[in-house]
């Protein structure tokens, strides 16, 4: 048995987190690194994504990974750019999707060639790409793929941060700025209780109050993102803009 731990490197404790799962899970664990043009649209920063294999390869063996399989893109596409792809359907258009086309097609191609590639009985994905996790397992159940999903909490740092390889393209006053998305999910699950429009009030109130942040979406969605939340289970998404650096978050709540 065999467990898989995707990645596009620049490794953290985030992704440590995942590759303890996926040990706890498989007496085999194999972590890919592989930063994938395919999900990466015009303007957007392919090349300026962090890449420290050496580190990457590091941080596995500390966590007990069994092999990294790092590809280069032509090795992942040899014969160019797939003709063939993975359509993500109404709800990879909408959220990430919407902000960034095409980009849940080139995630879903690539999740499907490396469940082909390693052939993983498990996979383990992180909740802080949550549309992500909900378009991969639906992938998975639409298209009869044998590999079992398994998500993991997002690791955050001790103000509350999402960790993200990202997070490394910011000076220390934008680090300060990019607090307000934690904050907001902070502020906006305390009115959970409230209700879905004290929640987003409270939400959007957080990420007012910080100019640096140019904010793409704030969002509170069902679990599986198909609706508008509006009783129970829900999920608050954000996304915003810092510098030049685009960051994502979200948390689950619950409502009355």
């Amino acid at each position: 048995m065999a467990a898989l731990v995707p990645t596009m490197g620049a490794l953290h404790q985030g992704h440590a987190d995942l590759i303890d799962q996926a040990r706890a899970l498989a007496p085999t664990v194999v972590v890919s690194v592989f930063v994938n043009p395919l999900q990466f649209g015009s303007g957007e920063d392919l090349r300026r994504y962090p890449r420290d294999l050496d580190a990457d390869v590091a941080l596995c063996a500390d966590h007990g990974v069994d092999l990294v399989f790092a590809p280069s893109v032509a090795e992942m596409y040899p014969a160019g750019e797939p003709q063939v792809t993975v359509d993500p359907g109404e709800l990879g258009q909408i959220l990430e999707g919407a902000s960034r086309p095409g980009h849940f097609r080139g995630v879903l191609t690539v999740v499907a060639k490396l469940f082909n590639l390693v052939r993983p009985d498990v996979a383990v994905f992180g909740q802080k790409d949550y549309q992500q996790l909900v378009l991969i397992r639906r992938m998975v159940a639409d298209l009869s793929i044998g590999v079992h999903i398994v998500d993991v909490a997002t690791r955050r740092e001790p103000d509350g941060m999402a960790m993200s390889s990202r997070n490394r393209h910011l000076d220390a006053d934008q680090r300060s700025a990019a607090l307000a998305l934690s904050e907001s999910l902070h502020r906006g699950a305390a009115e959970a209780a409230k209700g879905p429009q004290a929640l987003l009030i409270s939400a959007a109130e957080a990420l007012d109050r910080e100019p640096r942040v140019v904010v793409d979406y704030l969002a509170l969605r069902t679990p599986d993102l198909t609706q508008p939340a509006t009783h129970g289970d829900a999920r608050l998404l954000v996304a915003a803009r810092v510098g030049s650096t685009r960051l994502i978050d979200n948390a689950a709540v619950l409502l009355p």
